[in-house]
């Protein structure tokens, strides 16, 4: 996990759809057991001072494998080896980081994955992901799971992260051994980069294009699962792509937590910044175990998740080898919930649109294809459908049903009155399945715009309304002056994980093309690289990210930012100010006079 020496903010301003169901629990039992495997039927006697849970029934488990904790400690023992004859350390970039690539692409592509290599020419030290895919499921639903597998240079990084490297390892390689029938694509990945400010995942995340973006349902990322001291730790807890995970040690009686130390300080950030659902297992770095932590899972309060936390001592001796096995069950159990079949495959099909986008002036009609393809099974009907289609425009099939392999013509026709603007359309077949594809519309025409300023408050002079944010983000503190008046919207500059939002909901009128959106904003930061962009603030209209900038951006006074905004006439949407700062060193991005000029 990438982190930092903590620093407070005070002088620091420096210008510049899912359901799982489980069966009962068996035994809680301390992060600091033996290596003996923790995934029984019965239950076995608990530690001493921890609840004793029912035994879990073998239907509990369904058909997920036991990942085997002796093979885990086999790969730490492994990387512990790789670090020991390359300097000590597996840094990205290193000696070391290049033997570990070579050990974990052996042992997949001996059991059958397609590996590939992506060289990360950005990072802070160049080096390789590797990508690892098992060539069974659909192409267009994607299950990701990711670790980092570089460390930092003072030690072998067996916790952080060869924890999780070894625990995506092993479940690779159990998944091809059972080779079971697959109802999603799984993808593998072991990142470089991670320790220089999550480099490695940024890459690749960067590297997709939309629809390679759109392909992947969820990604999982493991990040430090074998601490000392550990805790039950699930990154976005409560979200429906975490449900699995949080399944599976529900039924073990650990009452896990959310993973707070570690929001964007691992590579999930750069996924869920492209907006793809994220989750994944952690079991605490640095922080500290609370009294009531320690009395529910066992360990010691007061003391560091992690003791050896970037130390030298972060060897094969540093895991707790029963919360590392707790995290690999749990991604086994997750991946046979999420992508593999339970019984006899069914019959399936595949959706595609082509082209992907096109603009058609009002009174004018345009057509696209629509292709079907068998994925398994035999042939079905599809019948052909589409949502999402703005005021003014209808959308027909020619012909509205097919079977499966077969495609029909899309025809959009819109009216002298559409609402004009960019819309996506969802285009649905619906058999013995349902398959979606997006196709993007422009509508362009003249007239029916109002014009006017469309932003509220937009000097933050006449109190929060209309408004939303995070407390304390519209403020008149004399520490970071207004541009005008006296009030503005700080966000972040606490020099600690933090992340401030500032929002506003606007309805841009039908016809106002030439829309845009501008505000004055100001960056200053205690970040000293020249190169990392640690903290961000990101502007969006709806779900799109029209903007993002960072500590790079800093500067004196106040800048002028003004982005086109025409494309969304005719919508209602939330323009939302969101800024993210990392564990330490603090960047500040306060905005003033805001606007959004219709015409």
């Amino acid at each position: 996990m990438r982190g930092r020496t903590m620093r407070t903010r005070l002088a620091l301003v420096v210008c510049a759809g899912l359901t799982v169901t489980l069966t009962a629990q068996p035994v809680a039992a301390s992060p600091s057991a033996g290596p003996a495997d923790v995934r029984p039927i019965a239950a076995a006697a608990a530690p001493a001072g921890m609840p004793v849970a029912p035994a879990r029934t073998a239907a509990a488990v369904l058909a997920a494998p036991d990942i085997s904790v002796t093979n885990l400690q086999a790969h730490l023992t492994q990387f512990n080896s790789i670090a020991t004859s390359n300097g000590g350390n597996r840094r990205a970039g290193s000696a070391g980081y290049t033997a570990s690539v070579s050990y974990v692409k052996t042992r997949l592509q001996a059991a059958g994955y397609t590996v590939s290599e992506q060289y990360c020419s950005s990072c802070t030290y160049p080096s390789n992901n590797l990508i690892a895919e098992w060539p069974g499921g659909p192409a267009d639903q994607v299950v990701m799971f990711g670790a980092h597998l570089d460390g930092v240079s003072a030690g072998p990084g067996i916790n952080d992260n060869a924890s999780g490297s070894a625990t995506l390892l092993e479940n690779a390689l159990v998944l091809a051994q059972q080779n079971p029938t697959m109802t999603k694509r799984v993808r593998f990945a072991w990142w470089t980069d991670e320790e220089q400010g999550l480099n490695g995942s940024r890459f690749y995340v960067n590297s997709l294009s939309a629809t390679q973006r759109g392909y992947i349902k969820g990604y999982y990322n493991f990040d430090m699962v074998g601490s000392t001291n550990g805790g039950y730790f699930i990154n976005r807890l409560t979200s429906t792509t975490a449900a699995p995970l949080k399944a599976y040690w529900d039924s073990l009686g650990l009452q896990p937590e959310e993973n707070v130390e570690g929001q964007g300080r691992s590579d999930d950030y750069p996924f869920q910044q492209a907006g793809i659902p994220t989750s994944g297992y952690a079991a605490g770095a640095s922080a500290r175990k609370t009294s009531t932590q320690a009395a529910k899972w066992g360990g010691t309060a007061s003391a560091a998740y992690d003791p050896c936390y970037h130390r030298a001592c972060d060897t094969s001796s540093n895991i707790s080898a029963t919360v590392l096995n707790r995290a690999a069950d749990g991604v086994a159990y997750a991946v046979w919930q999420l992508a593999v079949s339970t019984g006899t495959p069914g019959s399936d099909f595949s959706i595609a649109v082509s082209p992907a986008l096109g603009s058609v002036a009002r009174g004018g009609s345009r057509t696209a294809t629509v292709s079907t393809a068998t994925t398994a099974g035999a042939a079905q009907p599809v019948a052909l459908s589409a949502s999402g289609a703005p005021s003014g425009v209808t959308v027909s099939f020619s012909p509205s049903s097919v079977t499966s392999g077969g495609s029909a013509t899309m025809t959009l026709t819109a009216s002298a009155t559409a609402a004009t603007g960019a819309f996506t359309i969802t285009v649905t077949g619906t058999g013995s399945v349902t398959r979606t594809a997006a196709y993007t519309l422009t509508v362009t025409g003249t007239g029916g715009c109002a014009g006017g300023q469309l932003i509220g408050n937009g000097g933050f002079e006449s109190g929060t309304s209309p408004w939303t944010a995070t407390s304390g983000v519209i403020t008149n503190s004399a520490d970071q002056p207004a541009r005008t008046g006296s009030y503005k919207a700080w966000l972040d500059g606490y020099g600690r994980t933090r992340t401030d939002t500032l929002a506003q909901s606007v309805t841009l009128p039908a016809g106002c093309t030439a829309s845009t959106l501008t505000f004055w904003l100001h960056i200053d930061t205690a970040e000293t690289t020249t190169s990392t962009a640690y903290d961000r603030l990101t502007v969006r209209l709806g779900s799109t990210t029209l903007a993002t900038w960072s500590n790079l951006n800093a500067a004196a006074g106040y800048v002028q930012r003004t982005l086109n905004v025409g494309a969304y006439a005719g919508q209602t949407l939330t323009l939302t100010f969101t800024g993210t700062e990392d564990s330490s060193l603090q960047t500040s991005f306060v905005i003033d006079d805001v606007t959004l000029q219709a015409s």
